[in-house]
């Protein structure tokens, strides 16, 4: 694990509601919510539970008695951004902070989020340094935006043949240097992010359209364009098992990704981007999922290009029915 030291203001510490989708994560729930309530300053937390089949609700449930977690049973899998409003909407707390099942909060995680927000009034919303259960960062947890071009060359694997020309660059930072203490970004990672009242109020709700992935990106850029910036936190240290709650069910998920990116396409760029140039991007989007689950179907998901999985890997932590 990376090691953090950083001078903790505790005097100044606002009210936190934690809000948690969960799909069957199993025994990492317990460990999640577990975490979360060992943060200063958190009231509550909520589990919106998207029709689990496995013990998860039920182990927890053994675990936190008498503890500030309260557990919204809904009756289907409704999608993470349904269920991540619905947490949102029964939350008191000044700020929320999203957390995914899968994630284990370190000491003073959320302390020094909320710090990096004191310390810059114009953010909406804070992300922290994401690590892989090696302790390696975790791509997508700092990253632009990426656009149909990016998407295009990288589906395409143009970067590989000129990967240091700028039109190729990657829209992920994690080959730069960790920042000291933070840094503006233009998109986090929905595994992990705080998110203040005031640009809740203003940005409105994640968008119920994306029922899987993409729907962080979505929120990043309206929280953009509203004039919210958003921070990346580096001391701030959350490990992350990406993809513990759609293991069972992975076409699935490959099938909840691609339509959730050509939704974030055609919501954000179709203005911008010839009809033309477009089409061909929808094209190689539909082309590459074609891939992806011959390849799965077939037990080569190692072959798959690894520019292609990061991308389609990063966009959120969360999982589908």
């Amino acid at each position: 694990m990376i090691a953090n030291q950083v001078d903790i203001d505790s005097s100044a510490i606002e009210t936190t509601s934690v809000v948690i989708v969960n799909f069957n994560a199993g025994d990492y729930l317990t460990v999640s919510v577990e975490s979360a309530l060992a943060q200063d300053g958190v009231i509550e937390v909520l589990v919106v539970d998207n029709h689990s089949t496995d013990e998860s609700i039920t182990q927890l449930r053994e675990s936190v008695p008498g503890k500030p977690v309260e557990i919204i049973m809904l009756d289907a899998n409704y999608g993470f951004a349904h269920a991540c409003n619905l947490g949102a909407e029964r939350a008191l707390g000044d700020m929320v902070l999203f957390l995914n099942p899968d994630c284990c909060m370190q000491g003073g995680a959320l302390t020094r989020m909320r710090e990096v927000l004191r310390k810059n009034p114009d953010a909406g919303m804070v992300g922290p340094l994401l690590v892989n259960p090696d302790g390696s960062e975790q791509r997508g947890c700092r990253r632009d935006i990426p656009a149909p071009w990016q998407i295009f060359c990288v589906a395409l694997l143009f970067h590989k043949f000129m990967p240091g020309h700028p039109r190729f660059r990657s829209f992920n930072h994690t080959a730069r240097p960790l920042p000291n203490k933070y840094s503006i970004v233009q998109a986090i990672s929905g595994a992990c992010m705080l998110v203040t009242r005031t640009a809740m109020d203003s940005v409105g709700a994640l968008d119920r359209k994306f029922f899987l992935h993409f729907e962080d990106l979505d929120w990043c850029r309206r929280f953009d364009a509203a004039g919210f910036k958003i921070v990346f936190a580096s001391r701030a240290v959350v490990a992350h098992t990406s993809g513990v709650c759609g293991r069972q069910r992975p076409i699935r998920v490959e099938y909840h990704k691609h339509k959730s990116l050509i939704t974030f396409l055609r919501k954000h760029f179709t203005e911008y981007y010839p009809s033309s140039f477009m089409v061909a991007v929808y094209a190689v989007v539909a082309m590459r999922f074609f891939v992806v689950v011959v390849t799965q179907l077939l037990g080569l998901r190692k072959d798959r290009p690894a520019a292609w999985e990061r991308l389609m890997t990063e966009s959120t932590g969360s999982e589908p029915s």
